[in-house]
């Protein structure tokens, strides 16, 4: 018996010895196959890093090509949705998801620069391609858009940039649930104790939730929206 659990301990001790020496070759064949992995097998992105653009237009239809379009841009070429999203200069139309296009880009206008230009920029794509939603946030000063269009009559807006910009059309019951706090014009609100105006900064955090209940929350799309390819290009038109 001595012997025979002498010999035991010993097979034993070479097993554990040899997975040992070969942890180090399982590795490097391991990095060695995700060097060579292409970019479409590979894992993709982690689609919580996601760049999300502080402004985008949810327009639905399926047809990119419809939208790209009526955006009427210039030097139109490929591109990955993750690049898009990043932002630019441009504009950026995505891939269709689950019967919405996203648009997003510094190409499309800011409502406390030209609230009419974004006006006539929504009232003019509606028209084209009838519902249309715009969103902007802006986070560091609490600015915040969101805008409903139908057929070329704007449904609902309202637009804050230290005072009310624009407001337009009856809250709609996605508003009401997530209890935005919207002024009228040339009213001045009550300011909270950091001095920003009461309910302001509330609006920004819900801005999301909003776009969620009218169309598309760009921050939940599937993760295999990152493996698809819209268009980006150099916005033309001018309101």
């Amino acid at each position: 018996m001595p012997v025979l659990l002498v010999l035991y301990v010993g097979i034993l001790c070479l097993i554990g010895a040899g997975l040992i020496l070969l942890l180090p070759f399982h590795d490097q064949r391991k990095r060695a196959k995700q060097d060579r992995c292409p970019s479409s097998a590979c894992p993709s992105p982690d689609i919580s890093l996601l760049p999300w653009p502080v402004c985008w237009l949810a327009v639905r239809t399926r047809n990119l090509a419809a939208v790209q379009s009526a955006l009427g841009l210039q030097n139109p070429k490929p591109c990955s949705c993750w690049e898009g999203l990043a932002g630019g200069k441009g504009i950026f139309i995505a891939p269709p998801v689950r019967g919405w296009v996203l648009v997003s880009g510094f190409g499309l206008p800011d409502p406390s620069e030209d609230v009419d230009a974004c006006f006539r920029f929504v009232l003019d794509l509606s028209r084209k391609l009838g519902e249309v939603h715009f969103f902007r946030v802006s986070r560091a000063v609490h600015h915040h858009t969101w805008v409903k269009a139908k057929r070329g009559r704007i449904v609902r807006a309202y637009a804050w940039a230290g005072q009310t910009l624009w407001t337009q059309g009856a809250r709609t019951p996605a508003e009401e649930e997530l209890n935005f706090k919207c002024y009228d014009y040339a009213t001045q609100p009550e300011t909270n104790i950091a001095g920003w105006p009461e309910g302001v900064a509330e609006n920004v955090d819900k801005v999301l939730l909003l776009a969620a209940r009218w169309s598309l929350d760009p921050a939940l799309v599937d993760e295999s929206f990152l493996e698809g390819r819209g268009v980006v290009g150099e916005p033309t038109l001018h309101y």
